[in-house]
């Protein structure tokens, strides 16, 4: 997602009149695109404003939270906002992979997640809109079409609905909702040789029916990223994800019953605030059973705002990287 919205940035900008340096020696103005999910990507968004503040225009884009951009506002020109970036058409870097988003904001509010309070609620463009997009994309020759968005299992769009038979100047014409799955059915139509991938699915969200249409469609890439973030329902409690392990590990046998060649990833949080040892072992558990093909595994950080910002972080740092290091060896290393 970052690299996408980069490449609109980088299209506001041109539009501009400015044009990319050489090196970052060269340039006047320095654009730093931050993601706010570790703390640890936002300490080096720090570092690097604090190396170029005096010598460099330096505008700050992408997520911050409310207290980064306090501290920050004196030594940056402008901040942008992620919900500004849909109305450029990016300037796309790779010739054969197209990154489209589809949505952008989240909705769930997960314990430890900063997403709702720097990206928003969730927005989705329009389906016509972006089958359009894509349907120029493969003209151009992108032989691969990555759909984006915090959660594109909670894509919706409405729009008016030409087969309506109500009167079309009707305030109570009825709309007609698309969401993920007859989005997915809408864009395979579209002639050409290209594969569609997605990320990221939330494992509350993914149907039946988004299952079936990965299993038949030869246009879908059968890989999913479906993170997980802890084995052991009373944690995924306290993340508020709205799942249980078992809820995940029978989506996991489902998804593998219907699409035979699927490759799973996933995404775990080791040393989030109460997680004691039997939990963590109960996160191994569910990873040896669901045979992940790779796994981001992160040490949980606090991220002020959020409500596990208010739990203790009682797990030590060390204990952080054993677990991390287990999960690695066990997934990754493979």
């Amino acid at each position: 997602m970052n690299f996408s919205d980069s490449e609109r940035i980088a299209a506001m900008l041109q539009k501009q009149g400015y044009r990319q340096a050489k090196s970052e020696k060269e340039a006047d103005l320095i654009v730093l695109n931050a993601c706010s999910v570790r703390q640890s990507a936002i300490d080096r968004v720090y570092a690097q404003v604090h190396r170029y503040y005096k010598t460099k225009k330096i505008i700050l884009a992408g997520c911050f939270l409310a207290e980064d951009k306090k501290k920050l506002s004196a030594k940056a020109n402008v901040f942008w906002d992620p919900s500004e970036y849909f109305s450029y058409k990016p300037a796309r870097q790779n010739p054969n992979i197209a990154y489209v988003p589809i949505m952008t904001g989240c909705n769930n509010f997960c314990a430890y997640c900063a997403v709702p309070y720097t990206r928003g609620r969730e927005f989705s463009r329009s389906a016509a809109e972006l089958e359009k997009e894509i349907r120029d994309l493969v003209k151009k020759g992108h032989k691969e079409i990555m759909l984006l968005g915090q959660n594109v299992n909670s894509y919706k769009s409405e729009a008016r609905n030409p087969k309506s038979e109500t009167n079309s100047k009707s305030k109570n014409q009825k709309l007609k909702t698309t969401i993920f799955p007859q989005l997915l059915k809408l864009i395979i139509q579209v002639p050409g040789d290209f594969k569609i991938r997605f990320m990221t699915s939330h494992p509350k969200d993914m149907s039946d029916e988004l299952i079936d249409i990965i299993a038949k469609s030869p246009k879908i890439s059968k890989d999913i990223h479906l993170p997980l973030q802890a084995g052991d329902t009373a944690i995924l409690r306290k993340m508020n994800r709205k799942y249980t392990a078992g809820h995940y590990l029978s989506l996991i046998k489902k998804i593998r019953r219907k699409i035979p060649n699927v490759i799973i990833s996933t995404d775990i949080i080791v040393g989030f605030p109460g997680e004691n040892e039997k939990q963590f072992e109960n996160t191994v558990k569910l990873c040896q059973k669901a045979k992940f093909s790779k796994a981001y595994v992160s040490q949980y950080s606090p991220r002020p705002g959020t409500t596990a910002a208010k739990m203790e972080d009682d797990v030590p740092k060390t204990e952080k990287k054993r677990r991390w290091k287990i999960l690695d060896e066990l997934i990754n290393k493979k």
